[in-house]
Formats: structure tokens, sequence, C-alpha cells
């Protein structure tokens, strides 16, 4: 089909798959149109050559209308978290949606199933593949890819995962979790639903689509715990069936309770590709799965380190709340102030910080820190700092390392001390009418249960030092050199 002027229409634009989806296609160039139930939500994050609709695909006006002039159209919707029947549900949605692609002239839908064959699917399973089988009926030339697993950070299987690895370090694993699947990592699904768009077919077709090896869910938390470097023990036992499994499962895991229920009756279901006519007809490379969890790490790590506290705490509108706020698998501790000094003013003392100049706060306390870290092995507070006035990225910092210093509005520090985890010290600076706004915020990656303990034990003394090294930092702001 090509990245010219044809139209392509996206449903699902707001969902995991979808809006990866949505950024390469237009990275790619592609004129895209999104139908939401809540375009306001979405319009702010599409760049401005994507048009945003007010849609559903169980409303067959709105359907009709977002079809006008759409060449190829991508089904990435289903309604696992109903509180109806989302077999129903999703029936009803992909004949309303079939027909108003018919009706229109669209030229090819583009769906994304999931992998399972024989008489005894679940009911998620059965549903999507049900979809598939409408959306192919359905006169329009149509490309159901099937998958199985999905890594990639944010995606609901590695939530189940990583929740899974981090809070237990005693596992009770059932018989379900050594079924076999075939994992593909988000970045893989994302190339063959781009792909999907030119290649040519007659008539309709089933692609399945999977990374490289054919693994369990053990296997897959296994390589989770050594990725993270976490020690874990899983104890086999014949009972607990999916549908236990999954009240176990919603006590310890951020899926919601109805999808995780579902994700987990999947799991008896094995998913592994058997038909390898995808690779005759896409030239994806596929990543195994020690890859795809490796880059879902990093990817976590290059996003989370992007993050801007200044705009995720106002945009969440997070409340004060004891112990931190939680970003994914972090717990993060951040305070502001309001100063009357220009940026450059600001953020003088905030580069001085550490070395001979100290940490402005409890510098005793800082000191205990570093001789406990000197106790088990760590550089503890010995190695001062490069310069007393300036820092560069990479510098030493007492026991931490200066990871991006950007002028007068940004300093993060990682910590090199030991710790159960991982942690990081920000500190960014704004300009606010005639003033500043200084945000201070904490962050760390707790590595399993004993990093939790660590966080929540030591929080009350965290906020004692943290706020009163923002305190003085603010009371040294305006000092000459």
């Amino acid at each position: 089909m090509g990245n010219d002027c044809r139209l392509v229409l996206l449903t699902g634009a707001t969902g995991y798959v979808g809006g990866r989806l949505l950024h390469a296609l237009e990275a790619a160039g592609h004129r895209v149109r999104c139908l939401s139930r809540h375009p306001n939500a979405l319009s702010q994050r599409v760049a401005q050559t994507t048009e945003v609709v007010k849609g559903d695909v169980l409303d067959a006006a709105s359907l009709a209308t977002s079809m006008v002039g759409i060449h190829a159209a991508y089904y990435l919707v289903h309604s696992m978290a109903s509180a109806n029947s989302f077999e129903e549900e999703d029936r009803r949605a992909a004949h309303a949606f079939a027909a108003a692609a018919r009706d229109a002239g669209v030229q090819r839908i583009v769906y994304l199933g999931g992998l399972g064959s024989g008489s005894e699917l679940s009911a998620h399973l059965r549903s999507r593949q049900e979809v598939g089988r409408i959306l192919r009926e359905s006169g329009v030339p149509s490309i159901e890819l099937r998958a199985s697993i999905v890594i990639g950070s944010g995606s609901a299987s590695f939530e189940m995962i990583r929740a899974l690895v981090e809070k237990l370090p005693v596992m009770i694993t059932p018989r379900w979790v050594k079924t076999r699947s075939q994992p593909i990592a988000v970045e893989d699904v994302i190339a063959y639903l781009m792909r999907a768009l030119d290649i040519q077919i007659s008539g309709s077709t089933t692609v399945e689509i999977g990374g490289t090896d054919q693994v369990s869910y053990l296997d897959l938390m296994k390589e989770y715990a050594h990725q993270r470097g976490l020690r874990r023990w899983m104890i086999p036992v014949p009972v607990l069936s999916p549908r236990l499994s999954s009240l176990w499962l919603g006590l310890v895991t951020p899926v919601y309770a109805r999808v995780g229920r579902e994700l987990v009756d999947s799991l008896r279901n094995e998913t592994i590709v058997r038909d390898r006519s995808a690779d005759a007809l896409f030239s994806v490379c596929a990543l195994g799965y020690r890859e795809a969890l490796k880059r879902a790490l990093a990817n976590e790590d290059r996003e989370f380190a992007e993050t801007r506290w200044s705009d995720a705490f106002s945009s969440l509108r997070i409340a004060p709340q004891w112990g931190g706020a939680k970003f994914g698998r972090r717990i993060v501790d951040s305070r502001t102030v309001h100063v009357c000094f220009s940026p450059p003013m600001a953020f003088r003392p905030i580069e001085r910080l550490g070395g001979k100049t100290g940490w402005y706060y409890g510098n005793w306390l800082w000191g205990i820190r570093g001789l406990l870290d000197l106790l088990f092995g760590g550089a503890g507070m010995r190695r001062g700092r490069r310069d007393p006035d300036r820092l560069l990225a990479g510098d030493t910092l007492d026991f931490w390392r200066v990871e991006e210093i950007q002028t007068d509005s940004l300093l993060r520090l990682a910590a090199e001390m030991r710790l159960p985890g991982r942690a990081w010290l920000q500190f960014e600076v704004e300009p606010d009418g005639s003033g500043s706004v200084v945000r201070q915020t904490a962050i760390f990656d707790p590595a399993g249960v004993l990093g939790q303990l660590y966080w929540y034990l030591l929080y009350p003394v965290h906020q004692f030092v943290f706020a009163g090294m923002l305190r003085g930092i603010v009371d040294t702001m305006g000092e000459s050199r």
C-alpha cells in the first residue's frame, strides 16, 4: 500500500498496542484517523496530521462516519474488561465494524488476535478467534495476526510477570505455568502490524506470529528474576486451577481482576506457532524471549529516565501519600517549593551538593550512611567530587554519580551505595513568574521484598532528611560565589 495519501483508520489507539502502533504509523508518514470514545484525551497525544473522531465500535452511525475515505482499517479493540458478557460485546462490535467497512469500500482490515487451537479454548481466546472469523468473512480482505504473550514494558503479561516475581520470594506454581507459549516482543508485533498494510494477499488470511522461542510462563518468570538479580524459589503443586489462581493473582498483581482471570484462564492453552507462513509473507526478524524481556526492562528505564516529574505529578494529579507514589515498580517521593530567585540562582546550590559543601542538612546522617556503605563493601562518602562548583555527566559525587545535568534546570544522581534495589535523586528547576519552582524527587526501584522493606522502614528518615535538604538549598540560594 505504501505511506501515500491513503487514509488509515486506527481503533484502540488509547490501548497498549494501539498507542505504540499510532506512533509508528505517524513516524512512517501515514495519514491516520483514530476512532475513540474519549477524543479529548487522545487529541493531545497525536501528531498534527492525525485526525481524532468520536465514536464507538458498537455505534453503527459513528462507524459509518469514521469510515468515510478510509483505505485500510486496524481493529485493535476487545471487551475483556466489560462488566457484561465480553464475548457477546466482541461479537456485536466485530459485526458492526465489518459491515461499516464493507459499506464504505475499505480495502483491507488488519486485526490482532490470539494464538491457540483445539476444542477447549478459553473464553478469551475463543472470542478473539471468533472476532477474526467475523472480519475475514465480511467481504473485506482481512489479515488476522495471531500472537501469544506480548512482552513489553506496560503490557498486561509483562506486568503479571513482574508483580509475581518482584513480590513473591517463594511461589507455589500450579500446572498451568508449564504450558508452552511463544512470546513475542511488542516491537515485533508493531513491525508485523505495519507490514500488514503492504503485503500482497488474495482475499483474507490468518497469519500466526511469535518470537523465536517456545517457553512456559515459568521460564519467563525465572528469566525475569535472573535479569533483575532476584533469587526466587518456585514450588510446583498439582492443584490451583486457573480460576483459583486468578483470585490469588488479584491480590499481588496490578492487573484488573476480570482481565487477570481471563488471562490466567487462557494459560491452560498452548499458544505456539504451528503455521510458518509468516516467514514467507513478512520480513520480520523476531526476537527471543530473553532479549524481549531485556528490552522491556531497558525501555522502561529509558522512559522513566525521560519523565519530567513536574509534568507527571500535575498531569496525574497525584495526592500526597505516605510511602510515596507508585510509577510501575518504582516508588517516587517528590516535593516542590517556590522561590523568588531566577533558575540560575536557584540551581547554583544544587550543583554544589556533596563533597566539602555537604548535603545542606543532616550531614552526620549522611556520614553514618557512608560508613555503613563502607562496611558492606561500598564506596562510602570518601570519593567526594571532582570540582566544588561544576558538575558534568559521569562525575562521582560521594556515593552518587551524575547521570544527567542540564544547565540551570536538571540534576539527576544515580546511587552507587549498597542497596536492595536502585535509587536516584533528581532536582528540577523551572521559571515561574518572577521566580522559580524547585522540585526534589527521590526515586527507588526496589529489588523484591527486601527492597520494599528497606524503603518503607527508612521512609520516615528519608522524609526528615530530604525535606531538610530542600530547606537548606533554599536558604543558601542567592549567596554570592
